[in-house]
């Protein structure tokens, strides 16, 4: 079972920057995507970024394109860099993979394993 532990998450002033990290382990496969989604209370969970397992690719929601950067090192160990933070990126956040080979899924409902989540305040 894939495991996650999530960090960086916290308040934050409009026009502020974060770094979520989250680091994963007991792949059972040498191939997944993972990424981040995040959910606001009242609204369905979003994806955010993904890292495809196919070719590496990045993927962006459009509402973060340009302020949010995604990011692997040491191999299980994902970031999201987010700069120029919004109130409406307040969330929560969370990181999430999906074992074998492929393109990251067009929902959060493709993808296999969660983590708990990381709340994300923009407030002034």
């Amino acid at each position: 079972q894939v495991q996650f532990v999530e960090s960086g998450g916290g308040l934050v002033q409009p026009g502020g920057s974060l770094r979520l990290s989250c680091a994963a382990a007991g792949f059972t496969s040498d191939y997944y995507a993972i990424g981040w989604f995040r959910q606001a209370p009242g609204k369905e969970r979003e994806m955010i970024s993904c890292i495809s397992s196919s070719d590496g690719g990045r993927y962006y929601a459009e509402s973060v394109q340009g302020r949010f950067f995604i990011s692997r090192t040491a191999g299980t160990i994902v970031h999201l860099q987010m700069n120029n933070l919004k109130p409406e990126d307040t969330a929560v956040y969370y990181c999430a993979a999906r074992q074998g080979w492929g393109p990251c899924p067009p929902s959060y409902r493709g993808m296999g394993s969660w983590g708990e989540g990381t709340l994300v305040n923009v407030s002034s």
